[in-house]
């Protein structure tokens, strides 16, 4: 396994906090359509020692969603996995929430010793903070629908038939990531990758090498499976894992520390090195500590306790 990080900042300090806590791979955001800012990027991470192993968020794809692209997101989606291929970053973490991103009602939410974690409440949902997105998203359109789950199915196959063909030639895997939080509906529109069911679905629609699952826990958790059987059910097609905990569901939740959620974490390792999973694994979603005021469960302070923890673990599940 691969202990990975996304950094919020990117900065130096960041990066060489990351290599000294035996980080060794980076998550960064899209960078953009031309394969030199993707090269310069990668560059500078090496100088840490650093990887970059997978590009995750702000993708060019909220109109393939929707059905509405005209060609200039697929393209750009394309372009993408082309640049990946040449500078060798092999996994592209998409999600298909139509008209949202993950989204969080609270940011300040009590946890041990009074760190702050983000949670969610569907009765808050109209006071929702979207990050990165317009609260117009929140709307339901006229119809009082959005975007049905057919067309976001018939949306995601057209897309994968498209785009794995060239993520197959460039050595890239796209990894679906889940709905947070996994609800059929939300703001008029519905939803469709918020079961372990959808996730079967999903490698069965466009079967390929590069047809895959970004490992989500805390959302796997908001479903009310069982993470470390889900981790063995869906087997080989998980290729990047979010390592995170929540107490709750999907309809009321919070962020917990790493180590002090209902999830047998351990047991989650230990299934992960059942499968032969061996791909980059991040901590997400880390609590505010005391003193920190940067952004709500992206902070580097927080990141240093879960580094260390998820480190811990690895090593204590290494074959003998």
């Amino acid at each position: 396994m691969q202990l990975s990080t996304v950094l919020t900042p990117e900065s130096d300090e960041n990066l060489a906090l990351a290599a000294q806590c035996g980080v060794t791979q980076i998550v960064s955001r899209y960078p953009g359509p031309t394969l030199e800012h993707i090269r310069r990027r990668k560059q500078h991470f090496a100088h840490f020692n650093l990887n970059l192993t997978v590009i995750e968020g702000y993708l060019p794809i909220e109109n393939i969603k929707v059905g509405s692209d005209d060609g200039t997101e697929l393209a750009a989606l394309k372009q993408l996995v082309r640049n990946m291929g040449e500078v060798g970053i092999p996994i592209l973490c998409y999600n298909f929430m139509a008209g949202t991103d993950w989204v969080r009602t609270r940011l300040d939410a009590p946890e041990r010793g009074g760190a702050r974690v983000t949670g969610f409440d569907l009765a808050d949902a109209q006071k929702a903070v979207l990050l990165g997105h317009d609260e117009d998203a929140l709307k339901v359109s006229e119809n009082g629908v959005g975007v049905s789950v057919d067309e976001l199915w018939t949306n995601l196959e057209n897309m994968l038939r498209e785009v794995l063909p060239v993520a197959e030639s460039a050595g890239v895997t796209l990894a679906m990531h889940p709905d947070d939080p996994p609800l059929a509906e939300f703001g008029g529109r519905a939803r469709i990758m918020n079961s372990l069911e959808s996730f079967e679905r999903l490698v069965r629609l466009v079967p390929s090498d590069s047809n895959g699952v970004c490992f989500c826990q805390g959302t796997f958790v908001e479903m009310g499976v069982d993470v470390p059987a889900a981790i063995r059910k869906l087997g080989d097609h998980i290729r990047y894992v979010h390592f995170r905990d929540v107490r709750g569901n999907a309809e009321s939740f919070t962020e917990t520390f790493h180590d002090n959620g209902p999830t047998d974490m351990a047991e989650a390792m230990r299934a992960y090195r059942d499968i032969g999973f061996d791909g980059p694994i991040r901590p997400d979603h880390v609590p505010q500590l005391e003193g920190d005021h940067g952004e709500p469960g992206y902070t580097t302070p927080g990141r240093l306790f879960a580094w260390g923890y998820l480190r811990g673990l690895m090593q204590a599940t290494e074959p003998r």
